[in-house]
């Protein structure tokens, strides 16, 4: 079997959630709608908002500012839902959504515009990597993490 060459551009977007910017993969992004009513989880951690319905499914809500520690983000900005495609290939878990500020924004890169910055201290909880992308500071989220807490929470939750 003949090993595929690694694409020379990947084309991502970059998701606004409080003071921070989400880098993924384009392809990873289902959709990005209004923010709806959660359907709380009971004993959730306070970064798990809830249940959302979307096309059927009962997507567990995300704020990975709170997850993260980081700063919320200006409140007067509209708030939005980025429903993710799952990676952890979890039948029970296909979709996960994280709440956004503003519209997430499309960019093609490659590895010169990828530049790590992480200074060796402890990432937070939730991040894969902190890197520079032209001129934006993101963080590479740890989606296959959230995906196993995720699942072990609500397996308890039922």
């Amino acid at each position: 079997m003949s090993e595929q060459p690694l694409p020379r551009e990947i084309r991502c977007v970059l998701v606004p959630v409080g003071q921070l910017r989400l880098l993924l993969p384009n392809a990873t992004v289902a959709e990005v709608i209004t923010l709806p009513t959660a359907e709380p989880v009971e004993d959730a951690p306070e970064w798990l908002l809830g249940r959302i319905a979307w096309r059927g499914w009962r997507v567990p809500l995300l704020s990975f500012t709170r997850l993260a520690g980081a700063e919320e983000g200006d409140a007067e900005l509209s708030m939005r839902v980025a429903v993710l495609k799952a990676l952890g290939g979890n039948p029970k878990l296909p979709f996960i959504a994280v709440v956004t500020q503003g519209f997430p924004r499309l960019t093609t890169l490659n590895a010169e515009l990828i530049i790590p910055t992480h200074d060796g201290t402890p990432l937070p909880p939730g991040v894969r990597a902190q890197v520079l992308v032209r001129d934006d500071v993101a963080v590479i989220p740890d989606l296959e993490g959230i995906e196993e807490q995720l699942t072990e929470l609500l397996a308890l939750a039922g």
